[in-house]
């Protein structure tokens, strides 16, 4: 039996391919833009009734607000699967959605290597003290505050979180000469390590002259790295964040950087978006970048492709294909 679909948010480069999902489903809905209220009036009056699986565009939480458990509560009780378009999905309730029975699934893959570009970009600028001679040039005052940087060459990168991202971060990494060690909860099967040494939290926090973090965000990685943990690290260590602001505690990173702990850092994400730190917007010695891992035409078009699979997937089969970890081991339940 045909079931329907409903996107909320905008398509910028595949409205021809979900025009085309009308080809397998009951109806294609559509909720644009609006409030969060509004869309929670549209739900519980009827008006998605029959959906069974949703594209959550990346754009769409400015419309609808987090998916927790109110929202989840007014979605349609027909709706069994969620496909969000991003990597991270923090701002879906998980568990949440596990309990009522709804599988969810994100694009991971699809955003590996513009992100570990952006990250290389980072780890490159933080290392050669970028920040305060681009700011010089542009001001026409030559190199500014110029110091001397240092070498990827025989650096040791630890990545914490060696998912897709990490392992393309690592690969591009070995490019420039860096020895690369890794910490995930689980080693990786060996032919998947490509070389990279695993080591326990403690010896990556210890043992690094450069930290890339490539990890979810979810309560037990909130502030992984904080005041406690920059104490363990190297003096003069240099900081990378491409996955989610949260995962540091800001106010310790500034304190960081000010003693001298992190010799620089580079940072495409931040812990209140847009909201920046002060101490990290005075820092010359920290390279930042508005979260634009992604930005890119082709990755944002692969992204909007593989929610579009999944939905597919979900209606056809009642399958996902990028299902988020958290529920694989549940999928008996969902």
């Amino acid at each position: 039996m045909p079931r329907a679909a409903l996107l909320i948010g905008a398509l910028t480069h595949t409205r021809k391919e979900w025009n085309h999902l009308a080809t397998i489903a009951a109806k294609l809905y559509e909720y644009p833009t609006g409030t969060r209220d509004e869309f929670l009036s549209k739900c519980k009056s009827g008006a998605f009734d029959g959906v069974h699986a949703l594209y959550r565009s990346n754009d769409s939480n400015k419309y609808t607000g987090n998916f927790d458990s109110e929202l989840l509560d007014a979605l349609p009780k027909t709706l069994k699967f969620i496909c969000h378009n991003g990597a991270g999905y923090d701002n879906i309730d998980v568990p949440a959605c596990t309990e009522r029975g709804i599988a969810v699934s994100s694009t991971p893959i699809a955003v590996d290597d513009a992100t570990a570009d952006v990250a290389l970009f980072l780890m490159l600028g933080a290392l050669r003290n970028i920040t305060a001679s681009f700011q010089a040039v542009r001001q026409g005052n030559w190199r500014g505050n110029f110091a001397l940087g240092h070498d990827p060459k025989n650096k040791v990168l630890g990545i914490l979180g060696m998912g897709g991202i990490g392992s393309a971060v690592a690969h591009r990494a070995k490019a420039f000469g860096m020895k690369i060690q890794y910490h995930n909860r689980r080693r990786l099967p060996v032919e998947k390590e490509e070389g990279a040494k695993y080591v326990t939290f403690d010896e990556l926090l210890g043992t690094s002259d450069v930290l890339s973090l490539n990890l979810s965000l979810n309560p037990s990685t909130r502030h992984i790295i904080g005041g406690r943990e920059f104490e363990k690290m190297k003096d003069g260590i240099v900081i990378v964040n491409t996955a989610r602001g949260p995962l540091i505690d800001e106010a310790a990173l500034v304190d960081a950087l000010k003693s001298g702990k992190v010799w620089s850092a580079g940072l495409d994400v931040f812990e209140e978006e847009p909201k920046i730190h002060p101490g990290l917007l005075e820092a010359e010695n920290v390279v930042l970048l508005p979260h634009m891992g992604t930005a890119t035409y082709e990755t944002q078009r692969d992204m909007e492709l593989l929610v579009l699979d999944n939905l597919k997937s979900a209606i056809q089969s009642d399958k996902l294909l990028t299902q988020v970890p958290e529920q694989k081991k549940e999928t008996a339940r969902i």
